[in-house]
């Protein structure tokens, strides 16, 4: 065969159609001058944003650098790869996505200068942003006052809703509550030692888990602790850990500094067929840094692992993995991040506009059934119904499914647990 024979695959080309493989079925290119003839400009775009006949601009804000990059890189990769496949696509109502990419560099103030230049500098139609609680609460007066809109892609305490933001992860009473209850069901578990990263995510987190513990399953908190970001020293806790022996060690331990608690836990022998532990922070981007062999045996609580065993799954590891290699892993949150360009196109096109009020107002009752997770549909709390998953981690670092749930209605401001 010739190298002009229509049968052979450039690899580059063979890149762009797995990556394209990630696609909704239904998708086919949409030629530029039809929207634009449908979707003039003075139309769609009627609040100075950054659209022109040809291109609409968004915003990326997460820490490219930092404590928190660890974490939050893939959830930069993951959103850019669905911008490419959007524009592969054709765009959004005839026109392609052009990112303006900013760095919060693990550092809450950073986050807010880069979300008002975003939002008043360089008049982004929508954002894809945070990753900490801490980040969000500091741009969002920013969002509501400038009247802008953030996709923000990682599970969280709840207890929030806001016009500006569309919450592609989960809240806690999809992810804290389930957990809690599998577990207590599962292992007969009664006693929990309670810790996490000193901010605001995993304080919030610890109260909602308190109160479920203690006043549904009527079990003890044996222990409550709390270190900064970046704290590499877990000596002391784990002896409290080894002294009152609960039942479930419940981890809510963030960024780089799982590294160093998952290691010295192994190295002090607190072992799965020791100790139960239960986390809800670690992913397998976590794991990359962590080690599979240092959490193999504990259990994590998410709505997604890349191991899930579904058609949409299957193409987007393949199209992920195509696009930033073979070793690149996905998390919760990685894929939570994809969500977020594919949710904002498909409400922009309900809307038929880009003016954030309108995309607001149609985002509601969205669905998404290309989603790796399976399903998701838009709440009109700006949160997603989705299922919690149970994952026991293993050595090669991803996570085996032992349960999961039904489609969890999501509930922000939970009775009883504000």
């Amino acid at each position: 065969m010739s190298e002009k024979d229509p049968r052979i695959v450039s690899p580059m080309r063979r890149k762009l159609m797995l990556a394209m493989g990630a696609l909704p079925v239904s998708a086919l290119p949409v030629p530029a001058f039809a929207d634009l003839k449908k979707y003039p400009t003075a139309k769609v775009n009627t609040t100075g944003l950054a659209v022109t006949d040809t291109e609409v601009v968004v915003g990326q804000l997460h820490s490219a650098t930092g404590t928190m990059a660890i974490s939050e890189m893939g959830s930069i990769q993951a959103e850019q790869l669905a911008i490419e496949q959007i524009n592969a696509m054709g765009g959004v109502l005839g026109r392609k996505i052009r990112i303006i990419q900013e760095d919060g560099a693990s550092d809450w103030p950073t986050f807010a200068e880069k979300a008002r230049k975003l939002l008043v500098n360089d008049k982004v139609a929508a954002v894809f942003g945070c990753w900490t609680s801490a980040s969000r609460k500091a741009v969002l007066p920013i969002f509501e006052k400038e009247n802008g809109l953030l996709y923000y892609p990682t599970f969280y305490e709840g207890l929030e809703q806001s016009k500006n933001v569309i919450y592609t992860g989960q809240e806690a009473t999809q992810q804290i509550i389930a957990g809690l209850d599998w577990i207590a069901k599962e292992k007969g578990a009664k006693t929990f030692y309670l810790i996490g990263s000193d901010y605001i995510w995993p304080r919030t987190s610890n109260k909602i888990a308190r109160k479920h513990i203690e006043n549904v399953l009527k079990g003890q908190v044996v222990g409550e602790e709390y270190y900064p970001l970046g704290h590499t020293q877990f000596g002391s806790l784990i002896n409290k850990i080894k002294l009152k022996k609960p039942d479930v060690v419940y981890a809510i331990v963030v960024g780089g500094s799982n590294v160093a608690f998952y290691k010295q836990l192994r190295a002090a022998g607190v072992t799965p067929d020791k100790q139960t532990l239960l986390t809800i922070s670690v992913t397998e981007d976590e794991m990359l840094g962590i080690g599979g062999e240092n959490v193999e045996g504990f259990y994590a609580a998410m709505k997604y692992f890349q191991s899930l065993d579904n058609p949409n799954n299957r193409k987007f590891v393949e199209a992920f993995k195509a696009k930033y290699g073979p070793k690149s892993v996905i998390g919760d949150v990685t894929q939570a991040a994809y969500l977020g360009p594919w949710l904002w196109k498909a409400a922009v096109e309900r809307a038929g506009s880009f003016d954030v009020d309108k995309v607001v107002a149609a985002s509601p009752g969205i669905e998404l059934k290309t989603a790796p997770e399976g399903y998701v549909k838009v709440h009109e709390n700006h949160h997603l119904w989705s299922k919690t998953r149970i994952g026991v981690a293993q050595k090669d670092g991803q996570f085996k499914v032992i349960w999961e749930s039904d489609l969890i209605e999501p509930n922000p401001f939970p009775k009883g647990y504000l």
